[in-house]
């Protein structure tokens, strides 16, 4: 009986807080035409204080989705175009010696914002993406011998191209796990090309400005947390990871040959995360099937290692998160 009671307040306070949303959500449509689920992507990533990994091709306002919600959040926001001769200094910073105090002083890099977009991060070498991918999963930075915790909210937003591989140092699966989402962005529609067209020749973008404080967002967070996990959708989060490992035991024997790894712990946390962020924006207290299903696609593709096999039958991961999520009974 307190359950309910408990999540009839949460209900209540989630639309009490929706206003937030709403503001976030027209702020971002004013600058970008469609793309709503690029908006809501960062929208998840940012209530469960998770990082983003895009991929698309040029030119579907991925820089501009990040820039314009760092502008609604009044938060401060870098970017780092990826390089193949960038160094970690020139991601985290470095010591620099001061001849007028005769000393070493900390020099900050660009991490120290509250969204960064690591643009095109696969151009970049192993040692730059990890520098990265460290201040991203322990949320500080280490120059010399001074620790710096990194300012919150802290969101990371990496791209990839698809399309140009020649010259490229693509993420190792292991880091890319880092990641709460991967999520993949399509062209738009014609009537919204139309719309892209008339936008950039007839009139400039439409000025915006903060609509949020960067503590009103910290607030959201914490309720997001809150929001109610039954026993039975965790059972749920936990089935679908475990057929990545064991098809097999889900009647999946057919993907047996295709997946040469399944996915790690981190992937049931962050579909469980994921999931309590989706159900906020819908405005719900709790987590349903749905919510679970909505998200699967985006934090399970980069966490699925295909074999040979399924690569020579170009066989994708989200083809075989489809046939499990068809497969494992849903409560």
């Amino acid at each position: 009986m307190n359950e309910t009671v408990n999540i009839r307040e949460l209900n209540e306070l989630i639309a009490s807080k929706s206003n937030f949303l709403s503001l976030i959500r027209n702020g971002m449509h004013q600058r970008i035409v469609g793309q709503k689920h690029l908006i809501d992507s960062l929208l998840i990533a940012l209530l469960a204080n998770g990082h983003v990994l895009l991929e698309g091709v040029p030119g579907l306002a991925k820089t501009l989705a990040i820039k314009t919600l760092a502008t609604l959040v009044d938060a401060k926001y870098n970017r780092i175009q990826f390089t193949p001769d960038l160094l970690p200094a020139d991601v985290i910073g470095t010591l620099i010696y001061s001849i007028k105090k005769e000393t070493f002083e900390v020099k900050k890099g660009p991490i120290f914002a509250n969204f960064v977009l690591a643009d095109e991060i696969n151009r970049a070498p192993a040692k730059v993406q990890s520098a990265l991918l460290e201040a991203m999963q322990e949320r500080q930075v280490t120059i010399g011998e001074e620790t710096f915790p990194l300012d919150k909210p802290f969101l990371v937003m990496a791209t990839q191209n698809p399309i140009e591989q020649e010259g490229t140092y693509p993420l190792p699966e292991a880091q890319t796990d880092r990641f709460l989402l991967k999520v993949v962005i399509g062209y738009p529609t014609r009537e919204e090309e139309k719309e892209i067209i008339r936008q950039n020749i007839y009139g400039a973008l439409e000025e915006i400005h903060a609509v949020v404080a960067k503590s009103e967002i910290l607030d959201l967070q914490k309720l997001v947390e809150k929001i109610y996990i039954d026993e039975k959708i965790e059972n749920y989060i936990v089935d679908i990871v475990f057929a990545t490992r064991d098809p097999q035991k889900y009647d999946l024997k057919d993907l047996e040959d295709l997946i040469d790894y399944g996915a790690s712990p981190r992937a049931s946390i962050s579909l469980a995360k994921a999931s309590k962020a989706y159900a906020f924006l819908q405005g719900r207290g709790y987590v349903i099937p749905e919510d679970v299903r909505a998200v699967c696609h985006d934090v399970m593709r980069h966490r699925i290692g295909l074999t040979y096999e399924a690569e020579a039958n170009n066989i994708t991961s989200d083809e075989v998160i489809t046939d499990i999520l068809d497969k494992v009974k849903v409560p």
